[in-house]
């Protein structure tokens, strides 16, 4: 019996080392897979144009780190997005065209992100990924639409689609400001396209550490307005009479040059190898090409500056608006030489080609209107993009129109708003309209984008709503910046400060049933300024291009009201106070929430901020 037990025992041990040996093969062969999988950083610069590079053209210009990347990369040279920045981060992001994720704007409420999608950065965390954004989202600054809740764990980032918009914090001026540090205000001392880079190094120091993969996605709010930066990065182009904006430039060379501190860390950390690095930027130039004041604003053809011979700029339906650079390195999946694709393509193949190049599981119920690129990369295939269609529009509107300010692309051949065909084998930059050539060509445009459009017709319905009395975010603070007005809604710190006279409502859900206060404000909380005091002036930085502000307006403001669901209410204001204050019962449900400031003059306005917490 004794013999039997110790033999028992003896099995028993054994049988418990294989076992252990066996997980820790397992837990091993766990950490080789994930230490292999490649690390991605997706740069993206703002309203920087394909022709604002020197290695595209550009001879005045100087970007040695971005034209040295170039030089190792796959560079598509048909790469198109929307023509404005919210639109195409939508689409970068999601893999969706723009209008089916619901972005279609850039204020008015139509720059939040549809509940309903899935980001790139929630992909690759379910896939093991460590996330992080640092710079600019633009996709909504509420619940369910910010960062944090698409899948993003380290989040930095400024209010709005810019610094010194509406709901950025009040005075920012991309010197030592304050930003949303995961879910909180913290200010950072430096430069803030400097920030960003920084602390997406440190974020990808601690996971290199932590074996652990990451995402990494970069957006600057630079080159976008206001161009302030430092007098040292835009003195090489000042006094030169090609530049139409030598500030514009020095917040590209500051780009660049925190681009090449990117790439010296991850190749002194030698990361640098099993690291895919996309470069690429949202929309057209906004100042470095301009266009005469008698043509159109937007869609003229380009008389100083460079723009690669393209006619438009930001926000324009033509070539110069959407036609924009993309940049994809990575040695260890063999992408280290300099090699031209000329397919074409749009932003919403880069996530179906980071999914393909990570071998990333989907969810079955994932379906993406682009495709990867990498038959591109890797065999020169294009059988699959010879004949496709790609079309991008810029809406901004409330209410998507059929056509507007659309460009529908296959191959050389280009349908602008379904009137002008232009072929730019013949004509690059899009000055003789041969609709009337092509009869067949343009029947078969014009029902491939039917289709195009009654497939995303549907999706117009389903609206973004900021949800009040979320526990993930509650109290909410919300913004003019995205009142749904038939006007541009106040996206700016201008705005507020001059004491812009409009109205609107925000899309909401209310989360559950109870009582809530309001806040109703001038100014923003961060100020504690009285409802009818004057803002300071922020005043001017020596040695960089930041320009004193204007001082606020005095607004007399007598009466406030509210109406929510079926509440309807009005009451007389102590002006000498912050806010002025409702406490209401609420159903949930969807709802519109609207407000208005009545002045001594008797003019109306809506609250510029809200603050609503379920108490």
């Amino acid at each position: 019996m004794k013999s039997y037990s110790y033999i028992l025992s003896v099995l028993c041990m054994a049988l418990s080392i294989v076992s252990c040996k066996t997980e820790e093969k397992k837990s091993l062969a766990e950490e080789e897979t994930k230490s292999n999988k490649p690390n991605v950083i997706l740069i993206l610069v703002d309203d920087q144009g394909y022709g604002d590079i020197a290695a595209l053209g550009n001879t005045i210009i100087k970007t040695p780190n971005i034209d040295a990347l170039h030089a190792s990369s796959a560079r598509f040279t048909d790469y198109h997005v929307n023509p404005t920045c919210a639109p195409t981060r939508a689409a970068l992001l999601t893999g969706h065209n723009a209008n089916r994720a619901g972005v279609w704007h850039t204020v008015n409420g139509r720059s939040i992100l549809l509940e309903r999608e899935t980001t790139v950065a929630q992909i690759m965390k379910d896939n093991g990924y460590a996330t992080g954004i640092f710079g600019k989202w633009h996709l909504g600054d509420n619940y369910p639409a910010r960062p944090q809740d698409k899948g993003f764990e380290e989040v930095l980032i400024h209010g709005g689609g810019g610094i010194e918009q509406t709901m950025d914090f009040w005075d920012n001026d991309y010197y030592a400001d304050t930003y949303h540090n995961n879910g909180k205000l913290e200010k950072f001392e430096g430069f803030c396209t400097d920030i960003w880079f920084d602390e997406a190094m440190k974020f990808m120091e601690t996971k290199k550490e932590s074996n652990t993969p990451f995402f990494v996605y970069l957006p600057t709010n630079a080159a976008h307005t206001p161009y302030f930066v430092d007098d040292k990065y835009s003195a090489p182009y000042k006094n030169n009479e090609n530049v139409p904006n030598a500030d514009f430039y020095g917040l590209i060379a500051n780009v660049d040059e925190n681009i090449g501190k990117l790439v010296n860390y991850l190749e002194t950390t030698n990361q640098i190898d099993n690291t895919i690095l996309i470069f690429t930027t949202d929309n057209g130039t906004s100042a470095g090409a301009q266009i005469p004041k008698t043509d159109d604003r937007l869609d003229g053809f380009v008389t100083k500056g460079f723009n690669d011979g393209m006619r438009g700029i930001k926000a324009s339906k033509y070539e110069g608006g959407h036609r924009v650079p993309l940049f994809i390195h990575w040695k260890n999946g063999g992408i280290t030489v300099g090699k031209d694709i000329d397919a074409l393509t749009a932003h919403y193949d880069v996530v179906p080609t980071l999914v393909d190049l990570c071998d990333l599981e989907i969810k079955d119920d994932i379906k993406f209107d682009g495709q990867s690129l990498r038959p591109l990369i890797e065999q020169g295939d294009d059988s699959r993009f010879k004949d496709r269609i790609v079309i991008t529009n810029s809406q901004r509107i409330d209410v998507p129109e059929a056509w507007r300010r659309t460009s529908l692309m296959q191959g050389k051949w280009r349908l602008v708003d379904g009137t002008e065909l232009y072929d730019l084998n013949t004509d690059p930059e899009q000055r003789t309209n041969i609709a009337d050539k092509h009869p067949k060509k343009m029947d078969d445009f014009k029902t491939a984008y039917n289709l195009w459009w009654e497939d995303l017709l549907p999706g117009y319905s389903d609206l973004p709503r900021i949800h009040l009395g979320h526990e993930k975010e509650n109290p909410v603070k919300i913004y003019c910046h995205d009142w749904h007005t038939e006007g541009v809604s106040p996206w700016h710190q201008r705005h507020i400060r001059s004491g812009y006279i409009d109205n609107g409502y925000w899309l909401v859900e209310v989360e559950e049933k109870g009582t809530y206060n309001f806040k109703l404000r001038r100014w923003p909380e961060e100020t504690q300024l009285a409802l009818n005091a004057p803002a300071p002036i922020r005043p001017a930085l020596e040695g960089t291009s930041v320009r004193a502000s204007k001082l606020g307006k005095v607004l007399n403001i007598e009466k406030a009201r509210i109406k929510i669901q079926d509440i309807d209410e009005t009451i007389a204001v102590d002006a000498n106070q912050e806010y002025v204050e409702f406490t209401l019962d609420l159903e949930p449900g969807e709802t519109n929430l609207q407000t208005w400031f009545t002045l001594d003059n008797k003019e109306e306005l809506g609250a510029y901020y809200v603050s609503v917490e379920k108490i």
